[in-house]
This record gives C-alpha cells, structure tokens and sequence, in this order.
C-alpha cells in the first residue's frame, strides 16, 4: 500500500547529527536496492492541530464533530468490527469492493446515505456500513487506546542494525515510507521492533509520530508467466487475510496467528501439512535462489538462525503475520536479506 506522510504533529526523531562520514556509513548505497518497494502497512498520522471542519447541514451524520477533529482527521471514524470492514464503490451490499478497513482503522466521513458512510481512508474512498464504525468522542476514545508511535522512513534505504552504532550487523533493511513500531528513542538512534525483534535505525532518517491504521487497496498481485493456477489460488487465498491480527502462538486466520501459523493455516487449506515452527518449516520442500522465486514460495528470515517466515506474492511482495501492531501485512521481500527460500509447490 501507498503511505502517506506523517502530519504535523509527527515529532522528528533526531535530536542530534552524526558526521558527514558516520551518516553516509548508514544509508544503503543507491544502487543496492534499485528495485526496492516499500510495503509496510500505512498508517495516517497525529494532528492535533487540525481545523475542526464538520458535515455540511444536509448530511445525517450523527457524529460530534467538534470532539472527533484529531490524528489529522477532521471528523474522525474508527471500525469497531472484528476483522477487516468491507469498503464498497456505492452504498449497497452489491457495489464492487474497493478496499478494506483493518480493525481499529481509520476514516474520514465525508457524508452518508443511509445506512452507509462515505468515507475516505489512505488511498482509498468509498462507503462502509454505520453499524461498523465509532464516531464522535466514542471515536476518539477508542483512537486513544490503539494509537501507536512509528518511525516512517523518510531516506531512499536505510539499515536496521542490531545494535545502536553503524559497525553493528544488519538487522533488516528498510525504504521510504516504510513504517515501524517504535520502541524507544534514543537520541541518535530509535529503536523498533522487526518482526518481533529489537532493533535499531539513525534518527536522521525518520519521523516519528503517533499514528492509526488506515485502509488497505485492493491491488491485484502481479504474476509472471508459467504460474501455476494453484499458485494464484492459493495467494488471493492468503491475500483475503491481510489485516488481521497478529496472535503469538495462534493459527487462526481471522482471529490472529503467528508467521509460522500463518504459513501453516493457509498451506493446509491445498493439502499440505507443516509444523508450526519457521524453522521446520524451512526443512520442507526444495530449495530456490531470489531469483527463481514464484507465487507461494517461502521465505525464511532471522537474525543468528531462522526466526520468521513470510509467503512471496509476486512483484517482489510478501504477505506475512508481522508483528502485534501491524498483524497480516504485505511487505517488500527484501526488507531484510532471508536466510532461504523454499518451495512447496509444483
């Protein structure tokens, strides 16, 4: 997904330069990553100083506007559904869908009809159902309570290391606009959680900012030729999934499960059994280069031994059971270097 960039209330995270040299030593030459996407989750950022601006007269709406003008949001809506909410092209059960509102997303309401709000959300503009969405101070509160502190990138490729200082081992590589969870900043340095492992990113490099998730495109994965159906079958099937939570220890694909979980849940669905562990599942099927990989091949991830595995898309994509405050999102493949990669399928 598109991000957008972090409001004006987003807090700068450097508090300090390194030298010309040591700030050069952190940033990713240009041409190590020509082809480098970013795909964390989107998340819309904190602006407390927005102009409070409410619904034109004609419009039903019944939220407080005055008290949902926040997070950059000037009439603020949060989805209270479990999982993803729906967002149709018109306001009907039949209009096409157009994109998806994870739980605890964001919105802006521009109006409604009906039963319907018009609404937009990151990319995406169209109508939800009321029923789903918070609004007025009951938005706010629930915006209080899953607002979360992320570091968006805002240099062209950035190393994520595994200690504060530029001679540390790379942790994971990350591209503007990408966005991580914010563990604490550190003067220099800020650190942030990676697929569930602490790392650490100059300051210089990003924006920090309380922010909320926003609406998911509905993109269509881009195959090469030669992919078999089940390879597309089995991808649109795990890509129904993305926004849902992220449970330690879980397999189920609405209410939350780990990457190996994850894996594990949508491989079963084509007959094929795995352990819920990464790194076993790292033992099955053959081995295959970056440059072989097709729809539906593994991808294992770590740092000092596997610790994370994520399904490749196509297009240089992966979709993965992250981290607990982004859940099932679509990243870049090669956000981090992996271990190997495996392919279970035909």
């Amino acid at each position: 997904m598109k991000k957008r960039v972090i409001g004006a209330f987003s807090l700068v995270c450097a508090l300090s330069l390194m030298t010309s040299f040591v700030v050069k030593q952190d940033k990713i030459n240009n041409n190590e990553f020509d082809n480098a996407t970013a795909g964390i989750v989107s998340m819309t950022a904190v602006d407390l100083n927005s102009a409070s601006a409410g619904v034109s007269e004609s419009d039903t709406v019944q939220t407080a506007v005055a008290d949902s003008s926040a997070y950059g949001y000037t009439n603020l809506g949060i989805s209270i559904a479990e999982g993803n909410v729906n967002i149709r092209e018109t306001a009907s059960a039949d209009g096409s869908m157009v994109g998806k509102l994870p739980e605890n997303g964001a919105i802006e309401i521009l109006g409604n009809e009906g039963d319907w709000y018009h609404i937009k959300s990151g990319e995406v503009e169209g109508f939800v159902l009321a029923e789903f969405i918070a609004t007025g101070n009951d938005a706010l509160t629930k915006a209080n309570e899953v607002a979360s502190n992320k570091a968006k990138v805002i240099a062209d490729a950035v190393h994520v290391r595994l200690e504060a200082n530029t001679d540390s081992e790379i942790l994971s590589n990350v591209f503007t606009g990408d966005e991580l969870e914010v563990i604490e900043e550190l003067g220099e340095w800020v650190k942030v959680n990676v697929d569930g492992e602490e790392g650490y990113i100059y300051a210089e490099y990003v924006e920090c900012g309380v922010s909320l998730p926003d609406a998911m495109t509905l993109s269509e994965a881009r195959y090469g030729e030669g992919v078999s159906n089940a390879r597309v079958d089995l991808i649109n099937y795990a890509m129904q999934f993305v926004g849902n939570p992220y449970v330690w220890g879980g397999t189920s694909l609405t209410r939350g499960a780990d990457c190996s979980g994850f894996v594990l849940s949508i491989y079963s669905k084509y007959g094929i059994s795995l352990p819920h562990s990464s790194r076993a599942q790292s033992n099955y099927g053959r081995s295959v280069s970056t440059s072989e990989l097709q729809p539906g091949d593994l991808l294992f991830y770590g740092s000092g031994g596997i610790s994370h595995v994520a399904i490749y898309i196509g297009n240089g994509q992966i979709v993965h059971a992250s981290t607990e405050s982004t859940g099932i999102i679509v990243s870049n493949a090669f956000y981090r270097n992996p271990i190997c990669c495996r392919s279970l399928l035909d």
